[in-house]
């Protein structure tokens, strides 16, 4: 390994992008949102920066989020962000061309793992290792991955949902589910829209998700006010949303996922599922600090769930785990031939 290079651990999100840096921990949080410029087809800004434009812009700049469901929607947009962030984790020197261990999620084809590889080494990674998000998740959250013990982790993200039991450093059953934080968004506003006839944008919707979204009831149950816009007269209007309209927007989101855990609970060999019973579910993901999504699915499986420390960090944690420990978890990583 050179003295000069970087080592970085990558946790690629639908919604942000975590930058590790080996001995350094986790030292970039950026949304995955690119403003462009449709006239030039130039990239403005990204980030926070570009985050903070969306639902705001001229005509012709545009917000675009680059991933959806976790995996790249625009090759060329998603390669220019790698870029941008790895530029500001590691410099601009000659030198700094990193090894990069990249998670993706678990459901993605060849072709997709493979466009995840190509925009990283186009990005200006001198190498790149691939990790599937729920192992890196099951390694920040400190599951013990490597012992001969079943382990279930549910990573809820922005893009998808992945549910693994994991066992000897391999991943014995999975689902992926491409419902996930977005799709709770996108049930918010579907919601406010069906009942109260008013238009909301998708920063409000997320604002009312982490405000008071919830799986489970509340006591007591709380309210926000939003402003939309009139349906019926177009005009600007202030409403009151109440916890329990939130529960019922999202009601269809957590019945897929609660369906996804409950199906890879019966693909698990039963010496595995009595670990599981023993150990209980964990939660990684922003998902996880949905209200009372861990009671859910506690009464919908009858197993303990408990909710990892720093969820929203356990996959790029993971990623850099493998960075700092390769000779124990090589084996967990995907690395393609000429490139290491």
């Amino acid at each position: 390994m050179s003295l000069f290079s970087k080592d970085v651990g990558i946790d690629l999100g639908t919604a942000n992008t975590l930058v590790y840096m080996k001995g350094k921990g986790i030292i970039m949080r950026e949304p995955s949102v690119v403003a462009v410029d449709t006239k030039t087809d130039e990239v403005r800004c990204v980030g926070a920066e570009a985050k903070a434009v969306i639902g705001r812009t001229p005509g012709s700049i545009v917000a675009v989020r680059p991933l959806k469901d976790g995996v790249i929607a625009d090759f060329d947009i998603t390669t220019n962000m790698l870029e941008n962030f790895l530029k500001k984790a590691c410099g601009n020197s000659m030198f700094s061309r990193p090894r990069v261990v990249i998670c993706i999620p678990s459901g993605v084809t060849e072709v997709e793992r493979r466009a995840v590889r190509e925009a990283t080494l186009k990005a200006g990674a001198r190498q790149v290792s691939v990790i599937e998000e729920p192992m890196a998740a099951a390694i920040g959250a400190g599951l013990p991955i490597s012992e001969p013990t079943g382990s279930m982790i549910v990573d809820i993200g922005g893009g998808t949902a992945e549910i693994a039991v994991i066992s000897l450093g391999g991943i014995v059953a999975s689902r992926s589910v491409r419902m996930a934080g977005d799709m709770f968004d996108q049930a918010i506003i579907a919601f406010i829209k069906r009942k109260y006839n008013l238009l909301i944008g998708e920063r409000t919707a997320e604002q009312i998700k982490i405000e008071i979204g919830s799986a489970y009831a509340l006591d007591p149950e709380m309210t926000m006010e939003i402003k939309g816009r009139n349906l019926v007269d177009g005009l600007p209007k202030n409403i009151v949303v109440h916890s329990e309209d939130v529960r019922e927007a999202l009601l269809e989101c957590l019945v897929k996922i609660t369906s996804a855990i409950k199906e890879t609970l019966e693909r698990t060999p039963p010496e595995l599922s009595a670990d599981i019973i023993d150990r209980g579910i964990t939660l990684t993901g922003g998902g996880a600090l949905l209200r009372g999504l861990d009671q859910l699915i506690q009464s919908e499986t009858g197993i303990d769930v408990h909710i990892a420390e720093d969820p929203l960090d356990c996959v790029a944690k993971g990623a850099g785990a493998v960075l700092d420990h390769v000779d124990v978890l090589h084996d967990v990583l995907d690395t393609d031939g000429p490139h290491m």
